[in-house]
């Protein structure tokens, strides 16, 4: 049951008090965040209040700015609010993730400007449970299923431990005012479906289910830290040389280790992708891997991670490309190439493809369905459709899948055939 004393306790455990701490709590209106901020206000502790008003409610969202704000002028908590505007560019699809990113810059200026040092979210043990569910589909690894870390990046969730029913008991015993977002009861949304379709049927399996999923989460996170401490380890063993930014693994003996490790130690590198593993085993010397901070380099038995290399894309044929919230990352400077071209936002439906998805030149007898015309084409006769010039065409990238069928030509059309119009199932690619 979540009272005043277990919450300091939790804090006392997530964060040495031996000093004076500064936060920033992001705060909604709703009922986890509005007992998250009396928590903090009861306690006594240094803190400010952050809030977005998104405007995607009307009225509603408009009353919850005035319940914050309220709570911080009776309480004189420093009150910190940004209005979604127009120039904010709001994409027409995948608002969550826009969301998310905005609040999270916001969250970062306001601790910057204010020197707080850490933000507060009110996450709690029912969304560690939804969490849980959506990495368990992805096949996301240890670190996936360990769930919402309770501190991390100067982050911390002191209610991870507490259920949403403990949540609901504690403002209403304490009289704590809240709004209920209408839009939660909607299933249009993967986590809310889950909330609402398959929690209740787990529970009804089993009533203490949530109480049991909370002792199997805390067992799953001291594997994982078992887990990271022997990667660490074998990473040494394995470890030929390294430099600043270079390591260099032995490949024959990385191919030895067991599927869990070779996964690890990829992933300790960025390559977050099962399937490029394989590739990696398997990839001629001379081959390149790609993420967003690391370049991998096949060389005879060696695998060389170098840190953020800058890709000189005239040295490449092919570019495997990293997955990030559902959207494509396509790395800056190869991005500005397809830019002289023009700009380009895809939706790609993810059950229609093979990952990991990759970027290579054209080759012969290549053809795609080009979006809006009937039929196939050759990438040639395109070419020449567009007019472009010897060295334009040579600059031209295809994004393919791990089955080498080709998703469009970028920027100029994508293939119909893998077109999305699922939210559920979509990849985004922006250009």
């Amino acid at each position: 049951m979540l009272s005043l004393l277990k919450f300091q306790n939790v804090l006392e455990q997530l964060l040495s008090q031996s000093q004076q701490k500064t936060y920033l709590l992001a705060v909604s209106g709703g009922v986890d965040s509005m007992v998250l901020a009396d928590l903090f206000q009861v306690s006594g502790f240094n803190f400010h209040i952050a809030h977005i008003n998104y405007h995607l409610r009307n009225e509603d969202s408009n009353l919850d700015q005035k319940l914050v704000s309220d709570f911080c002028e009776k309480h004189k908590i420093p009150f910190h609010l940004y209005e979604v505007s127009e120039n904010d560019n709001q994409p027409e699809n995948s608002i969550q993730n826009w969301a998310r990113e905005l609040r999270y810059r916001f969250f970062r200026e306001i601790q910057d400007q204010e020197n707080l040092e850490f933000l507060v979210t009110a996450h709690h043990l029912s969304d560690q449970l939804e969490t849980f569910i959506i990495n368990l589909s992805k096949a996301s690894g240890i670190r996936g299923l360990s769930g919402i870390p309770k501190n991390e990046n100067r982050i911390i969730r002191p209610l991870l431990d507490f259920s949403k029913e403990e949540i609901y008991d504690f403002a209403n015993q304490n009289q704590i005012k809240f709004r209920e977002d209408k839009s939660n009861q909607k299933t249009d949304y993967l986590r809310n479906k889950i909330r609402h379709n398959i929690v209740p049927e787990l529970e009804k399996i089993n009533p203490d289910f949530l109480n049991n999923f909370s002792k199997s989460i805390n067992y799953i996170n001291q594997a994982k830290d078992f887990i990271i401490e022997s990667v660490d380890n074998k990473i040494k063993i394995l470890k030929i040389n390294s430099s600043e930014n270079q390591v260099v693994i032995d490949k024959g003996k990385f191919s030895e280790e067991s599927e869990l490790i070779r996964y690890e130690i990829l992933k300790r590198f960025g390559f977050t992708d099962e399937n490029e593993m394989q590739k990696v085993l398997t990839a001629q010397t001379g081959s390149s891997f790609f993420n967003s901070g690391f370049q991998l380099i096949i060389n005879r038995n060696e695998l060389i991670f170098e840190e953020k290399l800058e890709i000189r894309s005239e040295d490449l044929e092919e570019v495997i490309l990293e997955i990030i919230d559902n959207e494509i990352v396509i790395p800056e400077n190869i991005k500005k190439e397809i830019q002289e071209f023009g700009n380009c936002f895809w939706k790609i439906d993810q059950s229609k493809v093979q990952l990991p998805l990759k970027l290579r030149k054209k080759q012969e007898g290549d053809v795609f369905f080009p979006i809006g015309m009937i039929g196939k084409k050759k990438i040639s006769k395109f070419f020449k459709d567009e007019k472009l010039s010897i060295l334009a065409k040579q600059k031209i990238w295809l994004l393919c899948d791990a089955d080498e069928q080709i998703l469009g030509v970028l920027p100029f059309r994508q293939d119909g055939r893998f077109s999305s119009d699922n939210s559920e199932t979509e990849l985004t690619l922006k250009v």
